[in-house]
This record gives structure tokens, C-alpha cells and sequence, in this order.
């Protein structure tokens, strides 16, 4: 199996693991579930200034391994990035990436920007256990899921008040985009192979249909290819590894985006 199939794969034991423990039901009365939330990442992103960067939060990567021990506690990070980015990514999946759903929880609380919860996503069970836990958006990725699948898990995530990202990849996925989706991303980085090519974002642009607002994602690691990339169309701009495998990811976040405002 190659590695997308491998985390999907553990992701379908976890989820048989823990779905009887908690149902959707217990999460729909429990959390931030049916708090109000405006934490909208499409209206952030479409905002006169917005710096568009979704800043991520994420201790490792099955390529790369560690950028950051457990040790590293997630509130200082993100409560820098909550002052200049449009929105923070929150790697939620444990196995592979040493994320867990408390740094969702953590990162809802101190800060009053739109939280993604990035895993990987094939049951409905998990966008209601992301909205107890605060998440105000969701990832969905066409390279696991159906066209008709995205399509229900969208229109859930909707019904309960969360916005939801579709991540593409190739041409033959722009198939998967649906009215229910809210904002469209191009991963760079094949999740098959996990290597990186920013071309992928500019191949893809021109194809998304322009009601869907679209982020780019993986392998930005310098202003001048944020700077490329909104010329071709992209409004947001998915950045973690840059942060994160600096000693101090909330100083690098900062440098990053003083330099945008030189650009």
C-alpha cells in the first residue's frame, strides 16, 4: 500500500474503535457543539487585507518524522498566528502526523479565528466529534473519498454550521467539487508519494470553478511563492512546515508575514 492508503486504512480501525464509545448524539450535547460560532474561514479569507495564510499547527509528518516533541504545548504557537493569519489548521490525527483533538480544543479556546480540523475524514461520526471539539471547518479529501461521499459528508458538516474544504490533487478530482462544498484546496504534495511540486496549484487554478473560493497547500515556504500563487488566483494559502521545523514556530510565522507586507 502506498502511504494514503496506509493512514486510511488505521484511520477506519480508529474510527471502529472509538465511534461506539461516543455517539453523535452524546457529541451533538456536549462542547462547542451548539455554540454559536461566526468563525467563518470563507469570509476571512474573501476579506479586504486578509494576509490569507492558514497557518498549521503540526508536530510531524509521515515523510519528514518530528518537527516538535508532544512536549511543545500548542496555545503560544497558535495565539500568535491568531493575530495576522486568516484562519489555523489543526492537525488532529495521532498515528501519523502526533496531533491530537486536545490541540483542537486548546486552539478554539485562545483564539477568535476560524479553526480547521485537518485529518482524514471518511465518516460523518468525525465532523460531529470536530464540532464538539471546536472546529468551525473541516477537510475532505478527494483522494479518499467518492464524489457521492464528499457530497453527504459536505452537506452534514454544513447542517451542523461547519464549513468544509475540499482538497484536490489532479484534474481527474475536480469531479468531487459540489455545491455543498464550501472552498476548494490543491494539495502540492501527492499524499501517494508525499512529494512536493507547487505546480500542481498553478495547473489546477484556472480549472476550479470560480464560485469556489481556492487555497493552495503544501511546499510554500517563501513570500515570493505566496506572492505567485495570488496572482494566479489562490485567495489562501495553507503554510505549517515553514513554521513548524523552526525552533520557534510563532517568531517564524511572524517574520513570514512581516515579509508579505514588503511584497
Amino acid at each position: 500500500m502506498d502511504i494514503l492508503e496506509t493512514i486510511i486504512a488505521a484511520k477506519r480501525k480508529e474510527v471502529e474503535k472509538f465511534k461506539p464509545m461516543s455517539s453523535i448524539e452524546r457529541f451533538e450535547k456536549e462542547g462547542f457543539f451548539w455554540q454559536i460560532s461566526n468563525r467563518s474561514l470563507l469570509q476571512s479569507l474573501l476579506r479586504p487585507g486578509s494576509t490569507g495564510i492558514i497557518a498549521e499547527f503540526k508536530r510531524k509528518s509521515p515523510s519528514k518524522g518530528w518537527f516538535k516533541t508532544k512536549e511543545l504545548e500548542v496555545e503560544p504557537v497558535v495565539a500568535v498566528y491568531n493575530k495576522k493569519a486568516a484562519g489555523i489548521s489543526v492537525l488532529t490525527d495521532d498515528e501519523f502526523f502526533g496531533g491530537d483533538l486536545d490541540d483542537l480544543i486548546q486552539t478554539k479556546v485562545v483564539t477568535d479565528i476560524p479553526v480547521l480540523r485537518k485529518d482524514f475524514i471518511i465518516d460523518k461520526w468525525q465532523i460531529a466529534e470536530a464540532k464538539a471539539f471546536g472546529a468551525d471547518v473541516i477537510l475532505l479529501i478527494a483522494a479518499c473519498l467518492s464524489p457521492g461521499e464528499v457530497k453527504e459528508l459536505a452537506a452534514y458538516a454544513k447542517s451542523i454550521g461547519l464549513e468544509s474544504i475540499l482538497e484536490i490533487h489532479s484534474e481527474e478530482e475536480l469531479s468531487h467539487i459540489c455545491e455543498e462544498v464550501s472552498i476548494v484546496g490543491v494539495n502540492n504534495r501527492d499524499l501517494k508519494t508525499f512529494e512536493v511540486d507547487i505546480n500542481t496549484s498553478l495547473q489546477l487554478i484556472n480549472k476550479i470553478p470560480t464560485g469556489k473560493p481556492a487555497i493552495a497547500e503544501s511546499g510554500i515556504s517563501s513570500v515570493d511563492t505566496i506572492v505567485t500563487l495570488k496572482n494566479a488566483g489562490f485567495r489562501g494559502f495553507l503554510v505549517g512546515e515553514a513554521f513548524m521545523r523552526e525552533e520557534q514556530p510563532a517568531k517564524a510565522f511572524e517574520a513570514f508575514v512581516s515579509g508579505l507586507k514588503h511584497m
